[in-house]
């Protein structure tokens, strides 16, 4: 939750961070202005010349030197975290070793992808000596999510100074101490320049942020956001990388390891209140195979307790949605066997499990972020793919079955885990992202680096061709030896 603006006895406009707990006030923070925002990409600018002139070396032996601080000081940060979210503190230290990671990867391995590379030349080009790099943008802007608010953004940050840009970062309105937090490790690392510079505030400050000649801006949040953010941008014809929400399904198939299954559905939906993008919302569960496995999901979820084992709903308008797709999943038909209706409590929603929820529910059509997980049942599994594959959302999925892999390519989705949940966001190496209203462009691995630059192609001519074809001076015998050249290669 977040307190309304308000002027303070200088003239600033300040805001303040509760805690969603307990709703004591975490911190204040500036609303700052779209003259703020230009100048903190003013400064910005200033900063990835800096660091653009350091070379890949420079910029992995700071990076690493960042990664050392946020090590040390990985209480501190979690600290602030968990009560910026609500979520438990060892919720808030594995979102924090995540994110150390991926940095600990970007940094090593931006000079390998990025670094300028020879590629074949070709028949046609022969003559040509052809290289490749792939060269930063210069500053990033990054709009961050409140329901991980290091790890997610650290997915496009990290990897946006390890191409060689800065960063101007506009962290939620519920979590501006976290966005604080990390650029002061940041600094005490790299003193010699703000390589992050941090902007807070609501929607006009992010809006501010998209209009200010950033090189590109990468979003997190809800699709409607995602949007309006793509919206602002086009009218400065700025790239945008898109993570938008899901409604994530987790396919058991007959051949799964049963108690495997219910673990990581009951974790994957539950975990963090439930808020989060690629968590298990639907399952679709073979027949043959829904008695057992819908037994071991009820009595895992009936052992956990919001308060205790994860957190209440961070934004507290969350649980009228949550409390509206519950309802009209029991008012169309399904069953709550773990919780329901009561279960909502304010900011504070005990776990619920739905079965036999019609397709066209909004528990199954909308993203619930909540920690509610809708149970189905199906035939098979191509009926189970069909399902999870009947909606506008494609991030991310699960899948438990002895052939996984076969099915996840059957799926219509930018990540997916087999025999696990969740799994693929915890390997740096992979790109995370998805398609449609889950949006597009990818964070993490060598992918989540190109993002972040732009590709710069160089021909060098080494010698010239004894048959002139880019030039005025050539002759129709000279296109016929060079055609029948084309067509001794291609053509046969």
């Amino acid at each position: 939750m977040t307190s309304s603006p308000v002027v303070s006895a200088v003239g600033e406009t300040t805001f303040d961070s509760l805690d969603p707990r307990t709703g004591e006030v975490v911190g204040s923070h500036p609303v700052h202005s779209e003259a703020d925002v230009r100048a903190a990409v003013g400064r910005a600018e200033e900063a990835a010349r800096w660091w653009r002139g350091l070379g890949f070396a420079g910029r992995r032996t700071r990076l690493l030197d960042w990664k050392k601080v946020l090590v040390n000081r990985l209480d501190e940060v979690a600290e602030v975290i968990a009560a910026e979210t609500g979520k438990p503190l060892d919720d808030a230290r594995l979102e924090l070793v995540l994110a150390v990671d991926h940095l600990d990867w970007a940094a090593k391995h931006a000079e390998r992808t990025l670094g300028r590379r020879k590629v074949a030349s070709g028949m046609l080009g022969a003559n040509q000596a052809a290289t490749l790099r792939y060269a930063p943008l210069g500053v990033v802007g990054v709009i961050g999510p409140w329901n991980y608010p290091v790890f997610t953004p650290m997915g496009s940050i990290s990897y946006a100074l390890a191409a060689g840009n800065a960063v101007v970062f506009k962290p939620s309105e519920l979590t501006p101490g976290v966005g604080a937090v990390l650029a002061s490790t940041l600094r005490d690392a790299v003193p010699e320049r703000d390589l992050v510079e941090v902007v807070t505030g609501f929607g006009e400050t992010g809006a501010a942020l998209c209009r200010a000649g950033v090189g590109k801006i990468a979003f997190t949040g809800s699709t409607g956001t995602g949007r309006r953010v793509m919206a602002a941008c086009a009218e400065t014809l700025t790239p945008v990388l898109i993570e938008c929400g899901g409604k994530d399904a987790l396919i058991v198939d007959a051949s799964a390891d049963l108690e495997a299954a219910a673990d990581a559905a009951v974790w994957g939906g539950m975990a963090n209140a439930g808020q989060t993008c690629v968590g298990v919302e639907r399952v679709y569960v073979v027949e043959s195979v829904a008695d057992e496995f819908t037994a071991q999901v009820v009595a895992k979820a009936r052992g956990l307790t919001a308060g205790t084992d994860f957190g209440p709903m961070t934004m507290a308008s969350q649980s009228e949605i949550v409390r509206r797709h519950v309802a009209d999943a029991v008012a169309r038909g399904g069953r709550a066997v773990v919780g329901g209706q009561e279960s909502i409590r304010g900011s504070v929603v005990e776990p619920v499990v739905l079965l036999d929820v019609p397709e066209d529910s909004s528990a199954v059509t909308e993203e619930t972020f909540g920690p509610v997980i809708v149970v189905n049942r199906v035939p098979d599994a191509a009926e189970a793919v069909r399902r999870a594959n009947a909606t506008g959302y494609g991030l991310g999925a699960s899948v438990f079955s002895k052939d996984g892999e076969q099915l996840a390519e059957s799926l219509r989705c930018g990540m997916v885990s087999v025999n696990g949940v969740i799994s693929f966001a915890g390997i740096p190496a992979l790109p995370f992202g998805g398609v449609g209203d889950s949006g597009f462009g990818r964070i993490h691995g060598e992918d989540g680096l190109r993002e972040f630059t732009r590709a710069q192609a160089v021909a060098r001519q080494r010698f010239a061709l004894p048959v002139p074809v880019t030039s005025f001076r050539r002759t129709a015998a000279n296109m016929r030896t060079m055609v029948g050249l084309v067509k001794a290669r291609h053509g046969r």
